[in-house]
C-alpha cells in the first residue's frame, strides 16, 4: 500500500517577494499625504504627482509648508519634555509618517538612551523606509508595525511585545486622526488606546484646523480631497480639545503648533498654524 504524500507547509515568501508586495501597494499615479509631507520638509521621498499637488497647496495657502514643520518641531519639544521633566521612556507613535531628522526615537534617546519607541503605520511607502527608525540606541529599543490605528487590538498587542504597558507611554497621534472623518469613531479610537495604558501616560496629539480666520486653509484642505488620498477632516479648536477629555492638560493648552511650549528668542510670540496640537497626562 502506499502512503499518501504529507501535506506540505506553507513557504513564506521570499524577501524579494514581500518587497515586491510592498511595492506593489504604492500608488505612484495620486498624490498621497505622507510624501507631500515629505516634500514640504524637504525630503526625497516623494513622486513627481506628489510635488506638483504639494505646489498646487501652496498656492492656495503659502504657509502650509510651515505647518508641517510647526508640527515636526511640536513632536520633538513634546517628546524631550516628557521624557527629560516627566520620566517618560516609551512611546508608542501611531501615524508615523516617512521617516526624517529628528523622529520620536531620535529625540528621546538622545536624553534617555533606554527608551523604547514602536511606530505604527499603514502606508507602504513607509514601510519601505521602516529600517531608518529601527536605529535605536544599544540601551533602548525600536520597533515598527504595519496597521491601521482602527485596528485597536491587534496594534496594542504588537505593542506591548516592545513597551510595558504596567508603565507609563506616551501616545504620539500627530496629524492622524485627520484621516478619521466620523467624530465619535475619531473619539472612539483615542479613548480606547488611552483606556488601555496606565496612569501617568500622556497624550501627545496635533490635528489640522478649520477657523473663519483662515479661509485659504479650507480650500486647500478641499483641493487635496478632490485630488489625493487619504481625505482630510478638519476640526475647529474646540473640536481637536475634545481628543484630551478626561485627561489633565499640561500648560498651554491646545494651541498652534507653533505656540507650544516655543524655543524663542524675545517677546515675540511665534506666527499662528492651523495646525494645533496639546499634550495630557492621564492620571
Amino acid at each position: 500500500m502506499t502512503a499518501s504524500p504529507s501535506p506540505q507547509a506553507p513557504q513564506e515568501p521570499s524577501p524579494q517577494d514581500a518587497a515586491d508586495a510592498v511595492r506593489n501597494r504604492i500608488n505612484t499615479a495620486q498624490p498621497h499625504t505622507a510624501r507631500i509631507w515629505n516634500y514640504w520638509l524637504g525630503g526625497k521621498d516623494n513622486y513627481a504627482v506628489d510635488r506638483e499637488a504639494g505646489d498646487r497647496i501652496r498656492e492656495l495657502h503659502p504657509g502650509i509648508g510651515d505647518y508641517a514643520r510647526a508640527d515636526r518641531l511640536f513632536l520633538g519639544r513634546a517628546v524631550r519634555h516628557l521624557v527629560a521633566d516627566r520620566g517618560v521612556r516609551q512611546f508608542l507613535d501611531i501615524g508615523t509618517g516617512l521617516p526624517t531628522a529628528d523622529n520620536t526615537h531620535e529625540v528621546a534617546q538622545r536624553v534617555a538612551p533606554e527608551s523604547r519607541i514602536v511606530y505604527v503605520d499603514n502606508d507602504p511607502l513607509v514601510l519601505t523606509h521602516a529600517r531608518a527608525l529601527l536605529t535605536s540606541s544599544p540601551e533602548g529599543r525600536t520597533d515598527y508595525l504595519d496597521a491601521d490605528m482602527r485596528d485597536v487590538e491587534s496594534v496594542l498587542e504588537h505593542a506591548s511585545q516592545t513597551l510595558d504597558f504596567s508603565r507609563p507611554v506616551a501616545l504620539m497621534l500627530l496629524g492622524v486622526v485627520i484621516f478619521i472623518e466620523d467624530d465619535q469613531e475619531a473619539y472612539g479610537l483615542v479613548r480606547r488606546l488611552m483606556d488601555a495604558l496606565p496612569s501617568g501616560s500622556h497624550l501627545v496629539l496635533s490635528h489640522t484646523i478649520t477657523s473663519p480666520a483662515m479661509p485659504d486653509v479650507d480650500a486647500a484642505v478641499a483641493f487635496w480631497n478632490e485630488h489625493g488620498t487619504p481625505k482630510l477632516t478638519q476640526r475647529t479648536p474646540e473640536q481637536v480639545a475634545r481628543f484630551f477629555d478626561g485627561l489633565e492638560l499640561l500648560e498651554p493648552g491646545v494651541v498652534s503648533c507653533s505656540r507650544w511650549r516655543p524655543e524663542t528668542v524675545g517677546d515675540a510670540e511665534p506666527e499662528e498654524v492651523a495646525m494645533f496640537g496639546g499634550v495630557a497626562r492621564k492620571d
